[in-house]
């Protein structure tokens, strides 16, 4: 189970709750779980989905190891803009 890291911007209190209760916040608006399964990694998106598709408030950023992604590096992410990571040459760069 691979360390996952959400960061939100400008979110609903609602949806910080719903992070807290799964996740420490070690910093505003940051969370981190160091072994957080893939089943509750997937889940956690789609209630984040459904409530950003509702309001459209704010963004999220979700970030995990994936062995099959570039640089070995999951990334999904909701709000603007938008992100995906690209690997430039060996470097691993955020693009949007």
């Amino acid at each position: 189970m691979p360390m996952t890291v959400v960061i939100t911007r400008d979110v609903p209190g609602r949806t910080r709750g719903f992070l807290a209760s799964l996740m420490p916040e070690p910093a505003p608006g940051v969370y981190a779980a160091a072994e957080l399964s893939k089943a509750v990694r997937e889940r956690l998106w789609a209630v984040v989905c459904d409530w950003h598709g509702a309001t459209a408030q704010g963004s999220v950023v979700m970030l995990w190891r994936d062995d099959k992604a570039p640089g070995g590096l999951g990334l999904l992410s909701l709000g603007t803009p938008p992100r995906r990571l690209a690997d430039l040459d060996g470097v691993l760069v955020s693009v949007w």
